[in-house]
This record gives C-alpha cells, structure tokens and sequence, in this order.
C-alpha cells in the first residue's frame, strides 16, 4: 500500500503527544513520531488519523 500524501503536509504535521516530527512507514500506513514518544498513527483512505487514543504505542 502507497500513502498517497504531500510532501508539504509531512512538513507541517507534527505529533499530537510530544509535537514531534511524522514520517511515513508505508509498510504499516502509519505516520511514526520522530520525537521523544515514538507513537504511529494510522492512515485512514489516506488520511492520517492523528488521535493519541488510536496511536499504536511503541514496543519497549
């Protein structure tokens, strides 16, 4: 599956949890936190669901 999203939007997205950096893992279509709480968020028909109570927590 290919995440179909801007490169613009990538840019201005940021982590609802620690307000962190998003890349892509199109692997899993999930947006990871770069930051300091490493939470992936799903992406939805291409569009990020970015809710911490739907993010998928890091294992430890």
């Amino acid at each position: 599956m290919t995440l179909k999203l801007d490169s613009w939007l990538l840019e201005i997205l940021a982590c609802p949890n620690c307000g962190g950096g998003l890349r892509t893992d199109e692997a899993a279509a999930e947006l990871v936190c770069t930051g300091s709480c490493g939470y992936a968020y799903p992406v939805r028909d291409d569009i990020p669901v970015l809710l911490v109570d739907e993010a998928r927590t890091p294992a430890p």
